[in-house]
């Protein structure tokens, strides 16, 4: 017999739905609640990802660490049950500390690879667009998303090495994300069977300047249709601007998809903006992150209580799951004789007509 007594969090005037707030409003398994954290210096030397999750329908919580230093890639995972408390953001050495809601975080991992760091927003939280996406009728992915970026302070160890980690030369970005999207262990059916993805190309872009923050979000189709558009300009004391429909010039290293530069063009007509990207380091999601494909571990994934898991990948080689996931790449950022930094997050596979590739073994030349 279920346990349907009240939790923690139903003693405070949060709830949206006549429901405890043990349970969403949903039955659908995918039902997700996480965030992801970039911190990384302005010199390439390190980038660290780290993230935290909850999928209530499937009993799970579990977080992540990854730190890309030079070709080495230090990860740590762990995953547990999901229990009734969930202002208690902890899984294994894991845990993130909302010290000032919208405002101060610690992050902490207390492991080979660890850290100890309190990321402090420098602007305020930005939504990104509703996020919605069909395979035929079926609604696959539906997520009510916010961005933001910031500074870090404190310390990460990995491989043998210690960052100092000071708020002018490391900047931090985040974001926060609930909804459904989809988790191992489904069978598409039919809908997948008759909808096979032919291709997706993503653009998810933070930048923090000194005294304004950019974000741009784009997501294309195989034909280039775009599913999801935006590109805007935050400045304190003025209104939010938004630059239009955004176009990308993506320099891919030769025999890859791998970008290397890129131009991302913004504003309209009248008053055009240019975005310069230069990578600095990147780090594929697909590995040791647990965004798909991986095959070592993914998100939402029962491996029973308490499971720590600690892995180091060579990234001296191209990985092959790197080529068929959502990359993210540390980078340096110039626009209108300003320069700041940032996440180029990309991921273009299969087919996608405005670049030339016409399938999932297609390549820039």
């Amino acid at each position: 017999m279920a346990d349907d007594r009240p939790v923690p969090l139903d003693e405070y005037p949060v709830h949206q739905v006549p429901l405890s707030m043990k349970h969403v409003a949903t039955g659908d398994r995918n039902a997700y609640d996480r965030c992801i954290f970039h911190v990384f210096d302005h010199a390439g030397r390190a980038l660290l990802v780290l993230g935290l999750g909850v999928y209530p329908n499937l009993g799970v919580i579990d977080a992540y660490a990854t730190v890309r230093t030079g070709g080495t890639l230090h990860a740590v995972r762990a995953s547990d049950a999901l229990g009734e408390d969930r202002t208690r953001l902890t899984v294994g050495p894991l845990r993130i500390e909302v010290q000032e809601p919208l405002r101060r975080l610690r992050l902490v991992c207390d492991d080979e690879l660890s850290c100890d760091l309190v990321w402090t927003a420098a602007f305020p939280a930005l939504w990104e667009p509703h996020h919605l996406q069909r395979r035929g009728d079926r609604l696959t992915l539906e997520g009510r998303r916010f961005v933001q970026a910031g500074t870090a302070e404190g310390t990460i160890r990995a491989g043998g090495r210690t960052f100092t980690v000071t708020p002018g030369d490391w900047t931090g970005t985040r974001d926060r994300s609930w909804g459904v999207r989809p988790t191992p262990g489904e069978d598409g059916g039919r809908l997948a069977e008759e909808h096979p993805a032919e291709g997706f190309h993503w653009i998810w872009c933070p930048v923090r300047f000194e005294d304004r923050f950019l974000m741009v979000v784009v997501q294309e189709d195989a034909d280039g249709h775009r599913s999801l558009n935006d590109a805007t300009l935050v400045r304190p004391g003025h209104r939010d601007r938004q630059l239009g429909w955004p176009h990308a010039e993506i320099t891919y290293r030769p025999g890859t998809r791998h970008p290397e530069r890129a131009v991302l063009h913004l504003g309209g007509p009248r008053e055009p903006l240019e975005l310069d990207v230069e990578v600095l380091t990147s780090s594929p999601l697909a590995v040791g992150a647990g965004y798909p494909p991986a095959d070592d571990w993914q998100h939402g994934t029962w491996r029973g209580r308490g499971w720590v898991d600690r892995r180091t990948y060579d990234m001296t080689a191209p990985h092959p799951l790197a080529a068929y996931g959502v990359t993210d790449h540390s980078a340096r950022f110039r626009m209108d004789g300003r320069t700041g930094h940032g996440i180029f997050e990309h991921g273009s596979f299969g087919r996608h007509d405005p670049s030339g590739f016409t399938g999932f073994d297609s390549v820039a030349p």
